[in-house]
């Protein structure tokens, strides 16, 4: 199903955190007119606001984010029912089977992301296929080269009620990563969304550097 053009706007503010008209347009093959009437509409839906940053002589710049609201148009995966399903597991059994329940899932994770890479062997290879499974899993992943290392960034958490209730989820995953990539390769987390970044970003680099 095509998109419209609203729900591209919605899905490039998510990606890139903030943009101009102009910027929009462009990446979006639209006019610039075009892109704020579909802006003005967005803001009036509450779904994006606006940010002016002065560049000192002229114009302050006008760019928009999306709000709140409007990143609730990207889903977070049936998130009320997993926090009350990880509460009363913490209740019921305790942390302990909290644990086992995040371990168990860590290990299935990483044997369906294992035969997922098999095809992969340098490390460019491998960091596209994680991004390409994660992408498809709704992290709205990406990767790219940064000089001698890689960076890995996740611009959504589809699971991120349940890694706010627990954040063994996110300490499974960064463990995943490292595990998938190899010992030789150091893999940090410098952006995380429960820190209050907008997104997870993580570095990707030799040991050997």
């Amino acid at each position: 199903m095509k998109q419209s053009a609203s729900d591209r706007i919605l899905f490039l503010l998510k990606q890139r955190g903030e943009a101009s008209a102009a910027v929009i347009a462009e990446a979006l093959s639209m006019t610039k007119e075009g892109a704020r009437q579909h802006l003005v509409k967005l803001a009036e839906l509450g779904l994006v606001d606006t940010v002016i940053k002065s560049s000192g002589v002229g114009r302050p710049n006008t760019s928009y984010l999306l709000t709140d609201k409007g990143i609730e148009k990207f889903p977070n995966t049936h998130a009320d029912l997993t926090v009350q399903l990880l509460q009363s597991v913490k209740n019921l059994l305790g942390n302990d089977a909290l644990d086992t329940l995040i371990k168990d899932r860590e290990q299935q994770t990483y044997q369906r992301y294992k035969q997922a890479m098999e095809a992969a062997h340098t490390l460019p290879e491998r960091v596209a296929a994680l991004a390409a499974i994660r992408e498809q899993e709704g992290y709205m992943a990406e990767w790219s080269r940064d000089g001698d290392s890689y960076l890995l960034i996740e611009n959504h958490c589809p699971i991120c009620a349940a890694a706010t209730e627990c954040q063994g989820f996110c300490n499974a995953e960064l463990n995943n990563f490292r595990q998938l990539l190899g010992k030789e390769y150091s893999v940090e987390r410098t952006e995380h969304l429960l820190s209050g970044a907008r997104r997870c970003a993580y570095r990707i680099s030799s040991t050997a550097l």
